[in-house]
């Protein structure tokens, strides 16, 4: 049997509308939503926080006092749960993001490690939204790495394009960063890399020798065999409605559980057990 499994649930996205589809946006929802994906094998939760007003639940938040809510409410849901903090955001203000870890001290955290133009064509030829460059410039990615060090954070470094994957090296060796180096393919974004499971023995061979890596998969059918490649490379496993709303078989779910249960079926159909939380921190190396 191969090394245990850490399997991560991304509980909610950034700005999927709850009006539209099932997602948590409240603590109660936030916990309750932990709980489903920690009883089916998550021993990671990947948060973001919304705006908790009426009618405002589809909008980020970065208020420190809002992300301590979620994150007591989901600490209190699952015990011993590692919290995994997102901190994407575009443009140059990023103090945010920078506050809530802080506040929060998350054992892991995202550190987005290069820039993007993140888009998508309509098959009409239009955009489905206005043309984004996803910036994450070298100071920028140090100021996250600065705070992250002084939290106690690791660095999950998300990586939507192969020239980001061989950035990871490059901060290590300019001295921003020294630790364990944990990797997330980002694969499925129209503009990144696809959700292809032939590029990931390019990705691992491209990754720095002895590291974690894991794979966020978007989109529908298309990912499930590259959340089943990764399990059979070794990787370490994500899923969760910030990434998709469907299973295999196409069927539309409402609550993170179902594709918790996929992933750890995955995993065991490959010879892999599934890491506790505890076991999760000796495999991660987290504080």
């Amino acid at each position: 049997m191969g090394e245990k499994a850490v399997v991560t649930c991304a509980l909610t996205g950034v700005l999927t509308d709850p009006k539209q589809h099932h997602v948590p946006v409240t603590p109660e929802e936030m916990a309750r939503e932990a709980r489903a994906a920690y009883d089916a094998g998550a021993a990671v939760m990947h948060v973001h926080f919304r705006r908790q007003e009426p009618g405002k639940g589809h909008l980020p938040s970065w208020a420190p006092e809002v992300a301590a809510e979620v994150i007591a409410a989901i600490r209190a849901a699952c015990p011993g749960v590692i919290i995994n903090q997102s901190t994407g955001v575009v443009g140059p203000d990023y103090a945010g993001p920078l506050a809530c870890m802080r506040k929060i001290r998350p054992e892991i955290a995202a550190c987005n490690a290069g820039s993007l133009n993140y888009l998508k064509a309509r098959s009409d030829g239009t955009w489905a939204w206005p043309p984004l460059l996803f910036d994450n410039p070298v100071e920028k990615v140090g100021a996250f790495l600065d705070v992250m060090a002084e939290t106690g954070a690791l660095p999950e470094f998300e990586c939507f394009d192969v020239g980001i994957v061989r950035c990871v090296e490059m901060y290590i060796k300019t001295g921003m960063y020294r630790g364990d180096v944990e990797y997330n393919f980002v694969m499925g974004v129209e503009s990144g890399m696809p959700a292809d499971p032939d590029l990931l023995p390019i990705l691992t061979k491209l990754a720095m020798t002895g590291a974690n890596w894991q794979v966020t998969a978007i989109g529908r059918a298309n990912i499930w065999p590259l959340h089943r490649r990764a399990a059979e490379l070794g990787g370490q496993l994500r899923t969760g409605l910030e990434d998709t709303f469907y299973l295999p078989d196409g069927v539309k779910v409402t609550s993170n559980g179902p594709l918790i249960e996929t992933l750890v079926r995955y995993a065991r159909e490959v010879g892999r057990d599934i890491a506790s939380p505890a076991e999760a921190r000796k495999i991660m190396h987290l504080r």
